[in-house]
């Protein structure tokens, strides 16, 4: 064979090498887009179920959007230029989507979610809330535009509640609740007034103290939980909206794009990346070495439904003493 033959040998052994790499990364990307979205119909699926099967269990009696509160759709965002409503879950990924929902009020080209360091979209009247709309709008929006919502391990989510509002100065939070979780479980008589007196005397709630004030009965008599810790069905009512879209922190990047594909915004915008999660598994075991057998049991009722709803394990390594 001459030198032009083997040039021509391999330039075709190389293009039928290319050609069997592109086959199996292009049947790879399928096989991977098929189980995406099968775990999202197995999610939604579950949420049927769970809802229509055990009315009782999942949604007191009675129970229906015509006699539902309006303060009760407070966390649901409207975006009517696109037919979206978003509930959104604190310690959810919620500073990224509520960024979504921001850019998309933005004329075109939507600009990059990455360049809104300086824009607050936690601020209050930030967005149009379900909430604010008459009962025949929110029938009609619920029922023609894409709704969708992100959930998280229970206990995960309240770990990193308690990380983010009791573990560093806080003052809000510190005047809230924390001067009184440790007044009534944390055997402090006079807490100092401000978190940062509190730090600079190693004073803080402990994460004990936190599951305490969640468990006390008292605390929901008062008001009703905070959004940070509140259930996630309370929070965004699954058993009485149908979701078009149920989303997991755990995989967010991937439900991330999977969810802007569906909207057809995938090519407009870039969902940023999403940081290492700091709880693993034996992480959440380290959290709660200090918290009671009787009391992680008790806390597992207390967010058993969420647990369920969303297809969350029953953590047994937590539970079975």
């Amino acid at each position: 064979m001459g030198a032009f033959g083997k040039f021509k040998f391999i330039a075709f052994l190389g293009s039928m090498i290319y050609v069997m790499f592109s086959y199996r990364n292009y049947t790879s990307q399928e096989k991977r887009a098929e189980k995406i979205h099968q775990r999202q119909e197995l999610r939604k699926q579950l949420l049927k179920e769970l809802c229509h099967g055990d009315k009782q269990a999942f949604t007191p009696m009675n129970r229906n959007l015509e006699n539902m509160d309006h303060r009760e759709l407070k966390h649901f965002i409207v975006d009517d230029k696109h037919g979206i409503i978003y509930c959104y879950i604190p310690k959810v990924a919620c500073t990224h989507w509520k960024s979504v929902m921001y850019v998309l009020n933005q004329s075109e080209p939507y600009p990059d979610l990455t360049s809104l360091q300086n824009v607050s979209v936690h601020t209050p009247n930030m967005f149009p809330l379900l909430s604010s709309f008459s009962k025949t709008e929110i029938k009609v929006k619920l029922k023609h535009y894409t709704k969708f919502l992100f959930v998280r391990d229970p206990f995960v989510r309240l770990i990193s509640a308690y990380r983010d509002k009791f573990g560093i100065k806080n003052q809000y939070f510190y005047e809230l609740f924390g001067r009184d979780i440790l007044r009534l479980y944390g055997n402090e008589t006079n807490p100092p007034k401000t978190a940062q007196e509190a730090l600079a005397s190693g004073l803080r709630p402990s994460f004990h103290n936190f599951i305490q004030y969640l468990l006390d009965p008292k605390t929901e008599k008062k008001v009703p939980f905070e959004p940070h810790w509140r259930q996630m069905h309370r929070l965004c009512h699954p058993c009485l909206i149908q979701y078009d879209f149920v989303g997991h922190q755990e995989t967010l990047q991937e439900d991330a794009q999977q969810l802007l594909e569906i909207l057809k915004l995938h090519k407009d915008i870039k969902f940023p990346p999403s940081y290492v999660n700091m709880t693993s598994p034996d992480s959440v075991m380290n959290w709660f070495r200090t918290v009671p057998l009787e009391d992680r049991r008790r806390l597992y009722k207390l967010y058993e439904r969420d647990f369920k709803l969303f297809g969350y394990r029953r953590p047994y390594e937590l539970l079975d003493g």
